[in-house]
């Protein structure tokens, strides 16, 4: 099947004379998740990871991939003809060197520059700006969507409906961010700024969604001007509720489709070009040529990127109650996990049965809206997939002995969770438990930090790794990402990872307000996998005649498995930090747990002596 569409697909790409075709995994808007109607790199490759871009040429076919997801693109793509290109690794050309190179090949062999196609809406501004800067010479044809021309029955746009998400829980009025983000493009000289990130809009609007899986937004793009702002989205997904409101805040509503000639048109009764603040690395080609027609564009960040990732105190002040309510549901689930594994006469329970059961939970919170990611709940050589997730074809019995990785989140109205337990089934290795106890170490490691105002993640990362790299050991992703408010569970403009270049955000200073994941871990292909993932937030430690000190107080609430500790390895520092950790869990969890579920959780919480 795979083979016949790639066929299809280079027919059509012959038809156009195009070299290369470019199949990234996005939609309208670089949202990391996608509708169906959008997932077009998926339909021509079987791939289904979240992270991944398809390149297509008469000669060769590849993927690229980041480290989380090279054991599953490697299961998927067997049989399909395409070649894996593990991005990050050493002498693996990213997909901009890559076609440097067949341009090369090209001028050699033929003496002409090869011509490269993609869908200029799923493609961002920046990746085309430095396409053609780092490729000598390359036709670029940027607006032809041939995935679409071939695929049948594919799905249509979502609309679904929108939903204004009062100030109780936001902490701020939507008039305010949108006065804000004014007073800040006026300092860079902008009379209008275009928004087309779907967790801006939202975030700025103080509205939801549900268009993409497991995130709270909705399709759109956002124009604002001085006295006015332009919502550009499906109208029949506006109630009369969400229209008024929309009024007060002096926001039109006009169509989906509509941006792009509104964009094109708006110098027709202008004499000069405005500047308009748009943030390339977010808005797509298409729009950015369209853009360009009436306005001269200053790239940058989106204001409302970094007003958004540092949460307000009616925020953080939710975002612990809701860790609260997760932290119920995730005790009740791990008391199931316990039960079944010391119970010899239980019935099976497979990977699909543990996540069903801790939806379960947490579905009994009317507070609960959805969850913020598909649950992974993996166990043994699954648990080495980092982003694995249990289907009906791949679906294992989780046996009593190795190890259950479950990573798993919730959006409430009060904020989103993202939590990783690692549980011993029951017997374990040496050096399983070895494992264990360096990932547990540099989870602590991390949340214990204390460090001057305006250090990055990037600087602090290694104290998450350094348990693993003393044993000649790491992991092939970051060790944390940002989390939204009722939004999306990944969100910049922060991270915590020293692998990553300056573009993705690790340069970013850590501020107060500031969630991100503590999420260490090991994997062992064919074998099992480890992670221990706490939501932290940046909060102010001290300010004394030197500097001021940041640290981070951890959100999560939920007993870690101690069982697979080797405490020699553990420090005193990391023991009391822990120790600490579970009687905070306990304190706060207990109140609203049954009593059997009560005792279980301070059996689960005792400190450890010694």
């Amino acid at each position: 099947m795979i083979r016949e569409r790639l066929g299809y697909l280079k027919e059509k790409m012959k038809e156009q004379g195009i070299d290369f075709y470019i199949i990234p995994t996005s939609d309208y808007h670089n949202s990391e998740y996608v509708s169906d109607h959008f997932k077009c790199r998926e339909y021509m490759s079987g791939f289904n990871g979240s992270a991944g871009t398809l390149v297509v040429s008469e000669k060769e076919t590849g993927l690229w991939t980041d480290g989380r997801y090279f054991i599953q693109a490697e299961e998927q793509l067997l049989g399909t003809g395409i070649t894996l290109f593990k991005s990050g690794n050493k002498d693996v050309p990213g997909i901009k060197e890559y076609l440097s190179k067949k341009n090369e090949e090209m001028r050699s062999f033929r003496n002409r520059t090869i011509t490269v196609g993609f869908d200029g809406r799923v493609v961002t501004t920046a990746f085309v700006k430095k396409l053609r800067k780092e490729t000598d010479g390359i036709n670029i044809i940027p607006n032809l969507d041939l995935v679409g021309s071939i695929w049948e029955d594919r799905p249509a746009l979502p609309a679904t409906p929108i939903y204004v998400l009062p100030e109780e829980y936001t902490g701020c009025s939507s008039m305010e961010k949108l006065l804000e983000i004014r007073r800040r493009c006026r300092e860079n000289e902008c009379d209008y700024h275009m928004v087309s990130s779907l967790d801006d809009i939202a975030w700025i609007l103080n509205l939801r969604g549900n268009d993409i899986a497991c995130n709270p937004v909705f399709l759109s793009y956002l124009f604002i001007a001085e006295d006015y702002a332009i919502l550009f989205c499906n109208k029949k997904c506006i109630d009369p509720v969400v229209e008024r409101y929309l009024e007060n805040l002096g926001v039109q509503v006009r169509s989906y489709e509509s941006v792009f000639d509104y964009l094109k048109d708006f110098g027709n009764r202008l004499t000069e070009k405005p500047n308009i603040h748009i943030d390339c690395g977010n808005v797509n080609y298409s729009t950015y040529e369209a853009v360009c027609k009436s306005f001269t564009p200053k790239n940058g960040m989106n204001p409302s990127t970094s007003m958004k990732a540092e949460k307000n105190p009616v925020e953080l002040e939710n975002l612990r109650q809701a860790n609260i309510i997760d932290g119920v549901a995730m005790v009740r689930f791990l008391k199931w996990l316990d039960d079944y594994a010391k119970d010899p006469e239980t019935e099976p329970v497979t990977e699909l049965d543990a996540a069903g059961k801790l939806l379960e939970f947490r579905k009994e919170n009317r507070e609960f809206k959805d969850i913020s990611f598909d649950t992974i709940a993996a166990y043994g050589p699954h648990g080495a997939i980092v982003h694995y997730e249990p289907t009906p074809e791949s679906d294992a019995v989780i046996e009593k002995k190795g190890f259950l990785l479950v990573d798993s989140g919730a959006h409430y109205l009060k904020g989103t969770t993202d939590i990783t337990r690692t549980v011993a089934m029951g017997d374990l290795s040496p050096d399983m438990r070895k494992h264990y106890t360096a990932v547990l170490k540099g989870n602590l490691d991390l949340a214990s930090a204390v460090f001057p105002a305006g250090t990055a993640g990037a600087n602090l990362d290694i104290l998450a790794r350094g348990p693993l790299w003393k044993l000649r050991k790491d992991y092939n992703h970051g060790t944390g990402h940002g989390i939204g408010y009722f939004l999306n569970v990944h969100e910049g403009p922060q991270n915590i990872n020293w692998k990553i270049g300056k573009r993705h955000g690790n340069d970013i200073p850590l501020a107060c307000g500031m969630v991100v994941s503590d999420e260490p871990g090991f994997y062992l292909a064919g074998e099992y996998g480890i992670r221990t993932e706490n939501d932290i937030a940046v909060v102010k430690k001290e300010e004394n005649g030197y500097d001021t000190y940041l640290g981070f107080e951890v959100l999560t609430l939920a007993p870690i498995d101690v069982t697979p500790v080797i405490w020699e390895d553990m420090t005193r520092e990391e023991t009391e930090f822990l120790n600490d950790y579970h009687k905070t869990v306990y304190e706060k969890l207990s109140p609203y747990l049954d009593t059997e579920t009560a005792e279980w959780l301070k059996d689960h919480t005792a400190p450890h002596i010694g």
